[in-house]
């Protein structure tokens, strides 16, 4: 029988209003899995109706009291560890190992931001009286909208519900309409964790027919977007209007440059890993690969060894599945065939694997090119897939400069042995996040992920810096005699 999946709202499943569902098809093989709710305007009202009632009682809740709460539903993502992987592993076409290390993930940021209820920060602060006390403390902001994309998906929620409910706001998460069924699995597990009714609810749909509503929706206090610059744009004018507080973690063009001091197989580890795994749909992922002249001709020859070996499937020895759907696939394939048709030089990959148990899949082979315009589309677009490109410099400050030409500012690296060269690449390099000797991705649940220009509006997720995101600050002074 067909699975259909429902919206989970004040701690149900309901059908759409509509009665109309959308195919979730497997990435791996093209087949329909799955039918989930086709939501609308008339499912969102119903779910923040839900979320504004429940809002006082859990505002009231302590933050500890809160906490312990998100602590179960840890403890839950623990006990269904093998469920929950192989859930969001089949929708989104992941390796199981990578499905496996997502998850993991996902349980280490729950503990983090359940541990927060045992803080929950304010200051105290003098003042120019000596009888007058003043202080700050965290307030809820009220219901959430939390927009989610496919590339991470259980990532993605926790990364979001979490500091959302240790702050006390309730939530309405809108699930990717390529991951529907981890964001169900996962509100249901928050109900027996005992989260009350109506605190996280969940609908599915289109960003245009779900998410937009989500957005437009006046009783919606903050919106927190994970995805393409053009949707957080349109997110941010429409929030803008009714001055709602909008966090958005936008694209990037993340650069990888390599030193000639490098250490060559270190360099070559990462770039892969960071241009490659999760089949390059990371907003983190290295896409410009930027060489020092000298050392160009190995790394590239060491660089497109390696990619000729990944393995493409969904089996656990497999470094790299499809992508999320079709429309990807396409996409990618006719921005590098652009490229190629434009000068650029192929160095391996450029097309799907004709492979007869890949074939009917979103599968796109690892990519590498050179000799690419910096002005062209392919060095200038976001493809959210496993292509890179790859440039010649003479120089750190030529590598900077060029690691600086781009419109986003996300994740950027180094691989040097040289710490003058790494403290001078951090310091001038335009990115929210500036690592050395690793990838461009990795970002752990403490510390404070996002970008620059075109990659966000300024705001972190997560790290502590999220409960700016989810609270306002109450100043409270007090005078005695």
């Amino acid at each position: 029988m067909m699975k259909y999946i429902n919206n989970w709202i004040n701690g149900n499943e309901l059908k759409p209003f509509n009665n109309s569902y959308l195919n979730k098809l497997n990435p791996h093989n093209g087949e329909i899995i799955a039918c989930f709710a086709d939501s609308r305007n008339e499912d969102v009202s119903i779910a923040v109706n839900a979320a504004q009632n429940a809002f006082e009682d859990w505002k009231l809740l302590s933050p500890i009291k809160r906490g312990e709460l998100l602590f179960q539903l840890v403890n839950l993502l623990k006990s269904n560890f093998e469920m929950l992987a192989k859930c969001f592993a089949v929708e989104t076409g992941k390796p199981i190992n990578d499905a496996i290390g997502e998850l993991n993930a996902a349980i280490r940021l729950g503990e983090f931001f359940s541990s927060e209820g045992m803080r929950m920060y304010g200051r105290t602060m003098t003042s120019t009286s000596w009888n007058k006390h003043s202080m700050t403390i965290r307030e809820p902001r009220g219901v959430a909208g939390l927009i989610v994309p496919a590339n991470t998906p259980i990532a993605n929620i926790t990364w979001k519900v979490f500091p959302a409910l240790i702050c006390g706001n309730t939530v309405v998460l809108k699930s990717s309409e390529d991951a529907p069924d981890i964001a169900i699995e996962f509100a249901k597990l928050s109900k027996i964790a005992g989260i009350p009714d109506g605190v996280l609810n969940v609908i599915h749909g289109t960003g245009l027919d779900a998410g937009q509503p989500l957005v437009e929706n006046t009783n919606i206090k903050t919106i927190s977007f994970t995805g393409s610059t053009k949707v957080g744009l349109n997110i941010a004018n429409i929030a803008s209007k009714r001055l709602a507080r909008v966090s958005l973690e936008l694209g990037g063009k993340n650069p990888f440059i390599v030193c000639d001091d490098a250490d060559l197989e270190n360099a070559v580890h990462w770039a892969s890993l960071s241009a490659f795994s999760n089949a390059g749909q990371r907003c983190a992922a290295a896409s410009r690969i930027i060489v020092f002249e000298n050392i160009y001709q190995e790394f590239v020859e060491r660089f497109v060894e390696k990619a000729k070996k990944l393995k493409l499937g969904v089996d656990i020895n497999c470094d790299l599945g499809p992508l999320i759907s079709k429309k990807q696939q396409v996409f990618v394939k006719e921005t590098v065939d652009k490229a190629l048709r434009e000068g650029a030089r192929l160095l391996c990959g450029g097309d799907s694997p004709n492979d007869d148990l890949l074939v009917k899949g979103n599968y796109f082979s690892p990519t590498l090119i050179d000799n690419v315009s910096i002005d062209s589309e392919i060095s200038k677009t976001e493809l959210f897939g496993p292509v890179a490109t790859i440039y010649e410099v003479k120089n750190l400050e030529e590598a900077i400069d060029l690691a600086n030409y781009s419109s986003y500012g996300l994740t950027s690296c180094i691989h040097t042995k040289d710490l003058n060269k790494a403290m001078r690449f951090a310091k001038k390099v335009i990115a929210g996040v500036a690592n050395v000797n690793i990838g461009t991705f990795g970002s752990e649940p403490h510390m404070p992920f996002g970008g620059f220009g075109d990659s966000g509006n300024g705001t972190r997720e997560p790290g502590l810096e999220a409960l700016d995101v989810y609270s306002e600050l109450k100043n409270i002074s007090i005078q005695f005699e």
